[in-house]
């Protein structure tokens, strides 16, 4: 029997399938609602399992300067886990993020890897035209998570948890993240405004996407982003594709794209296309081009900053 979660996409197969993005504000996957991190004990990720069986004295790899592109580049995102498990446990904010982030890709695999297997034999049966995409990101995210059981899933109040403890270190897309899964540091309106306004002054990819979220229809009305890029229908989206300008990994096989793709249903047609294209393709109609574009360059252009 399809997992729950695939059978409702499937549902959704003739629309979003290498069809049209919803033009009322993509919602994005597991948290792009983007989740999990720091934990008060290393045993809690679930990936204890393998420190127990880690001789004494080996060596622990060292882990790339840029954990971001090792997020991209890594083949097997189980082992990188690992890598990372040692640095969350020393308190590095920034490998609590990164480890969040393969847990968010890899959600749907964690809940049940045996029937993640099953549900992807069966769309390859039944494959061909619309579902080839479907069928190619899903087994390529199988392949980069395989290993992860579902006692590696820390559930939604550990990635509160942890993202929170990322946040209170320092950690502005954490903390950025904890906002957009309604979950903020201070729910005070200044508080929420200046939140907004230092993740522009970054100009950090990662923080852009993991906000991007808090920005769409859902910040319709409220008073302390009036003045921001929030609140319409193109607004996420625009957050996103600034993501991609600012050099986030946005490319065919991304964790955006594969996460879009293998966890939502929402595939592109081109199997070469990036997000930016994907967006502009499949989202915004050509009378919304150019509004898409100056909201975008408001996002690349911060307060105090000349162009």
């Amino acid at each position: 029997m399809l997992l729950p979660v695939l059978a409702g996409a499937l549902l959704l197969l003739g629309v979003a399938v290498g069809q049209r993005l919803p033009q009322a504000g993509l919602e994005a996957p597991a948290p792009l609602p983007v989740s999990s991190l720091l934990p008060a004990t290393t045993r809690v990720l679930g990936l204890s399992r393998q420190r127990d069986d880690q001789p004494a004295g080996n060596a622990i790899p060292a882990l790339p300067l840029d954990m971001a592109a090792g997020l991209e580049g890594r083949g097997n995102l189980y082992d990188y886990a690992r890598q990372l498990q040692y640095a969350v446990a020393a308190g590095d904010a920034q490998a609590g993020w990164t480890l969040s982030r393969i847990h968010d890709y890899c959600g749907q695999y964690l809940q049940d890897p045996q029937g993640y297997a099953l549900d992807d034999r069966l769309l390859a049966t039944a494959g061909g035209g619309p579902l080839q995409a479907l069928v190619a990101a899903r087994s390529r995210l199988g392949q980069r998570c395989h290993g992860f059981a579902p006692a590696d899933q820390p559930g939604h109040a550990g990635i509160v948890l942890q993202r929170r403890r990322a946040a209170q270190a320092g950690h502005l897309a954490a903390e950025a993240a904890l906002l957009a899964m309604g979950q903020p540091l201070s729910d005070d309106d200044d508080y929420r405004r200046q939140l907004v306004e230092r993740v522009i002054q970054s100009q950090d990819p990662e923080a852009f996407l993991a906000l991007s979220p808090a920005m769409g229809a859902v910040a319709a009305g409220d008073a302390a982003l009036h003045d921001a890029v929030a609140g319409t229908q193109f607004t996420q989206l625009a957050w996103q594709v600034a993501a991609c300008r600012l050099g986030m990994a946005c490319g065919p096989d991304s964790v955006l794209m594969s996460s879009y793709c293998a966890n939502a249903g929402i595939c592109s047609r081109k199997p070469d296309q990036d997000f930016e294209s994907f967006v502009f393709d499949a989202a915004v109609p050509p009378q919304g081009v150019e509004k898409m574009n100056q909201l975008i360059n408001q996002l690349r252009r911060p307060r105090g900053v000349r162009s």
